[in-house]
């Protein structure tokens, strides 16, 4: 049966697999890259406990020579699993009859637990490779798009009413900066993630009496992890770290997502994602362009911030062996890593070609007829009128053109208290809204050189 008729989600369907992940992270997350990963662990086993001295150094050799993914019988595999209940047992059962006399030192010491953990630390540790690589080129669209529009004049929206002037630059670098934290996050919590499992039946490595530790460690450096303090057979602290860093990253996404929408609005119309022929078309209204990477971004922040929650709740885990919150991350941890990728995927595309219409945001900021930039006017006229009366002065006007029409400076210009003071230029000056953007520029450029320093 193709893929067309047989896949039931999202993550493998062949009409959707595009648009909520990619072909690499879903190859990261496979199910013959998950069991390649038991065997490299298996085989990393083997190779650490034949230098600790704890199997023959000739059983090792042959448990790496002939422990083959491709000879496996994966349809056994996966009756097995499905009658076990986990898969190791079924996977060691044919890695033992792979390796002959050698196959009784498979797995020596080891829990199904300490395979299935480490395998997936070793799943975690490909997939931060990808997300980091999709942030540092992000935040690099990021950087060209804020410094592009540094003085790109915008109505800034608090409530979503029109508040004082920013321009396009400042909001992208808001943005920009919420990806250079992330990316520093992804930095830091690698030493906490990427740690080996193994401990054995309840966590004390007692089947390999004084050498577990040696062991654990020599494991750790085969397959360059690092070194966890104790078992962490239900301590589920740093998987979830990961997937809550996930949801960081898709929850920044969907504000970015949330923010390109409302722009690219009929009423707005300041930006537009890339233009490709039939992309966000409708089926019955041919005008429509409908911003379809910026909804699959939202989607996947709030899919993944439900993965998040599901990884908290499966931290709570009884004695030393948990009765079920492990295999909820079986489902959280693979399409958390695949919903991240895929909403970053679609960042890049909808911010790398990302179509600002300078125009239109200039129109927009004159909508209020100069009301936007009241409080700028208040304070150009207090060192003449002083605050209070210039407050009482502007307030009038501000009345007048909402009862009468006509613009801010026109309002102004009538009131002799004002002309008294300030020339009709000036008075064009104090009413004009990109005479008020305050700091936005400096901003931009602070979070630009300061996006240049983080490190990937």
């Amino acid at each position: 049966m193709s893929a067309l008729h047989s896949s039931s989600t999202v993550f493998d369907s062949a009409l959707f697999r595009d648009a909520f992940g990619t072909a690499a992270m879903r190859h990261i997350f496979s199910d013959r890259s998950l069991v390649e990963r038991y065997v490299e662990v298996e085989i990393a086993l083997a190779q650490a406990q034949a230098r600790c001295g704890v199997i023959p150094a000739e059983a090792a050799q042959a448990i790496v020579r002939e422990s083959r993914t491709d000879l496996l019988d994966w349809e056994l595999l996966r009756h097995e699993t499905d009658n076990v209940g986990y898969p190791i047992l079924p996977l060691v059962h044919q890695l033992v009859h792979q390796c002959g006399e050698a196959g009784k030192y498979v797995h020596w010491g080891a829990t199904t637990q300490d395979i299935m953990d480490t395998a997936n630390v070793l799943q975690v540790r490909a997939a931060l490779d990808l997300v980091a690589g999709d942030l540092v080129e992000l935040r690099g669209i990021l950087r060209q798009l804020a410094r592009k529009h540094r003085d790109t004049a915008m109505a800034g929206r608090t409530h979503l009413q029109q508040a004082l002037p920013v321009t396009f630059g400042y909001k992208v670098a808001i943005w920009l900066a919420m990806f250079d934290r992330h990316q520093q996050r992804l930095a830091e919590l690698r030493a906490r993630v990427l740690v080996v499992q193994f401990a054995g039946a309840a966590g004390t490595l007692a089947s390999l009496g004084t050498e577990g530790l040696k062991v654990q460690e020599a494991l750790a450096a085969e397959l360059e992890l690092g070194i966890p303090a104790t078992t962490w057979h239900v301590a589920r602290d740093g998987l979830a770290e990961a997937v809550n860093l996930l949801a960081l990253v898709t929850g920044s996404l969907g504000k970015v997502a949330l923010d390109i929408m409302l722009m690219a609005s009929t009423e707005f119309a300041e930006v537009y994602e890339p233009f490709v022929k039939g992309r966000g078309a409708s089926s019955t209204m041919p005008q429509k362009r409908n911003p379809i990477s910026s909804e699959l971004m939202l989607a996947a922040s709030k899919a993944v911030r439900q993965h998040a929650g599901l990884m908290m709740d499966a931290m709570v885990q009884d004695f030393e062996r948990a009765t079920g919150p492990w295999h909820a991350e079986w489902v959280a941890l693979p399409e958390s890593f695949i919903l991240t990728a895929g909403a970053l995927h679609q960042a890049k595309f909808a911010l790398g070609g990302l179509v600002v219409d300078q125009q239109r945001m200039r129109h927009n900021l004159g909508i209020t007829k100069g009301l936007i930039v009241a409080e700028a006017v208040m304070m150009g006229l207090a060192p003449a009128l002083g605050r209070q009366q210039a407050h009482d002065v502007v307030y009038d006007a501000c009345r007048a053109v909402n009862d009468g029409g006509g613009t801010l400076a026109q309002a102004l210009a009538a009131l002799e208290v004002v002309t008294a003071h300030f020339s009709p230029a000036e008075i064009d000056r104090l009413t004009d809204p990109s005479n008020y953007l305050g700091l936005a520029p400096q901003m931009v450029d602070r979070a630009i050189a300061l996006s240049e320093t983080v490190d990937c």
